[in-house]
């Protein structure tokens, strides 16, 4: 009896189905997008079995965002966030931009998004000022106060819920986005970040993957 129940278990290992595609949702497990001169696929890593990076397992950084940064800000999940990804390839008012410092960004990011750190925003006034227009399409009127109609729609992200880095660049640096009179419903925040991104074992680009 033990020994047909060991070889019914052995059959039964054999013939095991092939583990289940990790979908991104329903009818998709991956897609292509091209934006800012670079074509990058997103898919899910079903072999990842650290499915949140070791760069962003640490809990006790920083800590946990509002849902609601106000003044009308959307925040967003993982599909929100990946649809705006596939709009700004036929949009150019969209820009989804990883707001983190350049070395969080070089070491590890969402592909095909552009570096703008938040830093940009903390200090000094015309570098601020200038940034915005470099990046987000924002342009000076004759009399030198900043002029929002062509500005573009940010989605922002950083490394995760505690991380204030794209909070501080909407709403808190002290020339935050907000403060400078850029229009709330343009502002996009993605809050799970670089924390909900590999936790979900998506697609990452850099030196930590």
């Amino acid at each position: 009896m033990i020994r047909a129940t060991l070889a019914a278990l052995a059959i039964a290992t054999l013939t095991l189905p092939a583990a289940a595609e990790s979908f991104i949702k329903k009818g998709t497990t991956e897609f292509t997008v091209t934006l800012n001169g670079e074509t990058c696929k997103i898919a899910r890593d079903q072999n990842n079995e650290n499915t949140i990076n070791a760069a962003y397992a640490t809990t006790s950084r920083g800590m946990p965002q509002p849902i609601n940064l106000g003044h009308g800000i959307e925040t967003l999940g993982e599909l929100e966030f990946i649809d705006y990804m596939v709009k700004a390839q036929g949009d150019e008012t969209i820009i989804v931009i990883d707001s983190r410092t350049e070395n969080w960004h070089r070491n590890l990011r969402i592909p095909c998004t552009v570096n703008v750190p938040y830093t940009l925003l903390n200090d000094d006034p015309d570098i601020a000022a200038f940034s915005i227009q470099d990046y987000f399409g924002v342009e000076e009127n004759d009399d030198g106060t900043l002029n929002f109609d062509n500005a573009k729609t940010i989605v922002a992200y950083c490394n995760g819920y505690w991380c204030g880095q794209t909070p501080g660049m909407f709403v808190r640096a002290k020339y935050s986005l907000i403060n400078l009179g850029y229009p709330p419903e343009k502002l996009k925040y993605y809050r799970g970040g670089m924390q909900a991104w590999t936790s979900l074992g998506l697609s990452v680009e850099g030196k930590l993957k």
